[in-house]
C-alpha cells in the first residue's frame, strides 16, 4: 500500500512562521540596512558599506564594554552554578517543606526585571536603604553611586539573588530524577557523601546543569534592565556593559548606523560564545559517560 503524505499540518505552523517573520526577520533586516548605510534625514540613505563595522572594531569604548561584560558573566557563572547546586543538595526532597521550599525559591524569578533593579536601588541607598544605611552605620565604606567596587558588588549580588533560584530548581529537578536504587547501592558500599555527589548526583545533574549554564550565560551577557536601573552604567562608565553601551549609542547619541553594526556584532558574539560553551560542555559530558 502506497504511503500518502498530508501537508495540511503546515497550515497549523503558518501563523507561527508569520509571527516569527514580523517579530524577528523583518526587524533584523532593518538593522542590517542601517548598518551599511548613513542618513542625513528626510529618509535619504547613503551606502557606506562596512564603515560602521570598522569604526566599532576600532573603538576602544566597545572593547572596554566587552571586557566588563565578560568579567560580569564570568563572576555570575562562578557564583550561581556552585551556589545553586549547593542549595539543591540541601533542599527537602519530599513532603510539605519541599513544596514550601520550591515556592520560596521561585519567588525571585517572578519579579519583573525593572522591579528588581528598583528594589536594589532603594535597598542600597545610604540614606534610606536598609543595606546601605546598615553598612554606613557599621563604618563600612559603601556607596554604589560613587564607588566602583560598591557598584560592582551591588549588581553582582543583585543578579545572584535574582537568578540563583533558577539554577537551584534545575539542579533539584536533576536530583529528583535519580532512582533510589543508586543511593541504596551507595549505602551498601558505605560510600562517603563526597563520593555520592561525585559519582552519582553530579553525573545525573550534568544535563540540566548544561542548560543552566547556557541560560545563565546568555542572560548575563544580554543583561540590561537591572544594572541600568541601579547604576545607569556608572559611576562613570564602570558598570557600562555591552547592552547599556549599545542603548546609549542608539538612543542617547542617536547614532543609528554604528548602533546597528554594534548590535549585529553583539549578536554574533553571543551566538559564538554560546556555541563554544555548548560544544565544550557536550564534549565533557561524553567523556564522563
Amino acid at each position: 500500500m502506497e504511503k500518502t503524505t498530508n501537508h495540511k499540518a503546515w497550515f497549523l505552523v503558518l501563523p507561527v512562521l508569520i509571527l516569527v517573520a514580523f517579530s524577528a526577520v523583518i526587524p533584523l533586516m532593518t538593522v542590517v540596512n542601517y548598518s551599511v548605510q548613513d542618513t542625513f534625514g528626510n529618509n535619504r540613505f547613503f551606502w557606506v558599506g562596512l564603515e560602521w563595522f570598522q569604526e566599532i572594531l576600532e573603538s576602544q569604548r566597545m572593547w572596554d564594554a566587552l571586557g566588563r561584560q565578560i568579567f560580569f558573566s564570568s563572576i555570575i557563572l562562578a557564583i550561581e552554578i556552585p551556589l545553586g547546586v549547593f542549595i539543591a543538595l540541601n533542599m527537602p526532597k519530599s513532603g510539605f517543606w519541599s513544596s514550601v521550599t520550591l515556592v520560596l525559591m521561585s519567588l525571585p524569578l517572578l519579579i519583573p526585571w525593572n522591579v528588581v533593579g528598583t528594589i536594589w536601588q532603594i535597598f542600597g541607598r545610604v540614606d534610606i536603604g536598609l543595606l546601605g544605611y546598615s553598612l554606613k552605620a557599621m563604618g563600612v565604606s559603601y556607596n554604589y553611586t560613587q564607588d566602583v567596587v560598591s557598584a560592582w558588588v551591588t549588581i553582582i549580588i543583585m543578579d545572584v539573588w535574582h537568578w540563583t533560584s533558577l539554577v537551584a530548581l534545575l539542579a533539584f529537578a536533576g536530583l529528583k530524577s535519580i532512582p533510589d536504587a543508586y543511593y541504596q547501592a551507595a549505602k551498601i558500599d558505605q560510600a562517603s557523601r563526597w563520593n555520592i555527589f561525585r559519582y552519582i548526583e553530579l553525573p545525573k545533574m550534568m544535563g540540566v546543569l548544561m542548560i543552566a549554564i547556557l541560560l545563565r550565560f546568555m542572560d548575563s551577557f544580554m543583561i540590561y534592565t537591572e544594572p541600568f536601573v541601579v547604576t545607569g552604567g556608572g559611576p562613570g562608565n564602570a558598570t557600562t556593559l555591552l547592552s547599556i553601551d549599545l542603548v546609549k549609542m542608539a538612543l542617547g547619541q542617536f547614532d543609528l548606523g554604528p548602533a546597528a553594526a554594534f548590535s549585529l556584532m553583539y549578536n554574533l558574539v553571543i551566538l559564538t560564545l554560546a556555541y563554544v560553551f555548548y560544544t565544550v560542555m557536550t564534549t565533557l559530558d561524553k567523556r564522563e559517560n
